[in-house]
């Protein structure tokens, strides 16, 4: 079974998007927004993709506050992390956020909050999935 983790500072929109992604995507599901945790998931392969919220209020790396963005350009300037699929979920869905958030971070994709088309979500994270393993 796929596992997406999912890095959002809202337990209701975790919650939510947990439940979407369990019940319509059959996809597991794992949530935290500690930074060191996110990277250890994501370097022991214990996660497929990750859907990363971009305004992230409590993150801190090294000291240091991180928002999604940083989080984003760090897995993928990390070799065995680059390949992740990283999307990208915001409530600043203003014109231009789209392409300069997606340009800024390298992220494969972006979803804006809230999110209203329950299935068009889950198609969207499964079409960024890896092909070689679905069963």
């Amino acid at each position: 079974m796929k596992t997406v983790l999912i890095v959002e500072d809202d337990p209701v929109n975790l919650r939510v998007f947990s439940k979407i992604l369990t019940k319509r995507g059959g996809l597991e599901v794992k949530g935290t927004e500690d930074v060191d945790e996110v990277m250890k998931i994501a370097q022991s392969g214990q996660a497929d993709l990750i859907l990363m919220d971009v305004s992230l209020q409590n993150s801190n790396y090294q000291g240091k506050s991180v928002d999604g963005i940083k989080i984003t350009q760090m897995l993928k300037a990390d070799p065995q992390t680059a390949n992740l699929p990283v999307i990208l979920v915001t409530a600043h869905a203003m014109e231009g956020d789209r392409e300069n958030f997606l340009k800024q971070s390298g992220a494969d994709g972006y979803i804006s909050k809230p999110v209203v088309d329950h299935q068009e979500f889950v198609d969207q994270i499964l079409a960024l999935l890896p092909k070689d393993s679905l069963t």
